[in-house]
């Protein structure tokens, strides 16, 4: 069976290979595991929480309506960190394709986490596609202001973790020439590196990376991820190092930073603003590719 429903999770099999599998949790509609012909492509940190008590740590969780901690906004500003997508059991809509499997997952106020609607009492419906083809991965978003008199402004972000084998030989490419919020000296450049390198925590927004641009991850010299991304202008690039993970309880093990660095598509440096009826729609593809190294 290409596609099976549990209680608590939708999982996912190519007809093609059995070993070509994803695994979707309804809490969070968070995609936690994605097997390619056998071999596991995210990241899944071995303490993560799957009983919906907390958001998971690791896979990709859903950042919605806001990226961070908002301090501005009225209704914003009282939600916890990343929003209130990932602390809510979505609906199971169903199948969409039997091949690629495709199934899709709603969200709106009637299904969100109660006491955070409560902090955030706007209307909207969320529409998550996730396909499964032979060779990728692809999570599509649409976003519905539903509201009969209120503008509706959000962030968005796929935070997807992905497994590499070792940082310290791991480096991600086609963002030079781009502009970045570092988040760990708290002020913006413009990259000039050829490539991004990891030797400590790094915390960086890159803003308004053009749709054409192929990001990959690349372990010794070989690229491991392509991550094609589609009305997502902003890319984080994150990975948390020996501290930070000490810090964070839901992180196991400890040294799990150095198999896995955050490729995150979104839309965080300015919110995304529907008028009444209006929709927005997004997505990232995962996939294999050749080294595609692009000179801007």
């Amino acid at each position: 069976m290409a596609i099976e429903e549990t209680a608590t999770e939708v999982i996912l099999t190519h007809p093609d290979n059995n070993h070509t599998a994803v695994k979707i949790l309804k809490y969070g509609a968070t995609v936690f595991s994605w097997t390619l012909k056998g071999k596991e492509q995210l990241w899944l940190s071995s303490a993560a929480k799957m009983d919906g008590s907390k958001p998971v740590r690791g896979g990709i969780p859903l950042v919605f309506p806001v990226f961070g901690k908002n301090t501005d906004d009225e209704h914003l500003s009282k939600l916890p960190q990343h929003g209130l997508a990932r602390n809510s059991t979505w609906e199971f809509l169903g199948q969409v394709s039997s091949n690629p499997p495709t199934v899709q997952f709603g969200l709106g106020p009637e299904f969100a986490n109660p006491e955070l609607t409560k902090l955030w009492p706007l209307d909207y419906s969320l529409v998550l596609t996730v396909e499964l083809g032979s060779e990728h991965l692809k999570t599509h978003i649409e976003v519905t202001n539903t509201s009969a008199e209120q503008l509706l402004k959000f962030n968005w972000l796929f935070h997807t973790y992905l497994r590499i084998d070792d940082v310290e030989d791991t480096m991600v490419s086609n963002l030079t020439g781009t502009t970045l919020y570092d988040q760990m000296l708290q002020t913006s450049y413009l990259d000039r590196q050829p490539v991004v390198s990891f030797h400590e925590e790094l915390d960086r927004i890159y803003k308004q990376v053009e749709d054409d641009r192929v990001v990959q991850v690349i372990d010794k010299g070989e690229p491991v991820h392509t991550i094609r991304r589609h009305n997502l202008p902003d890319a984080v690039v994150w990975n948390p190092w020996v501290e930070k993970s000490k810090g964070m309880a839901d992180f196991e093990p400890k040294t799990g930073y150095k198999e896995m660095v955050c490729i995150e598509p979104g839309h965080v440096h300015d919110f995304v603003q529907l008028q009444l009826g209006q929709t927005w729609e997004a997505y990232q593809l995962l996939y294999k590719d050749e080294l595609k190294y692009q000179v801007i």
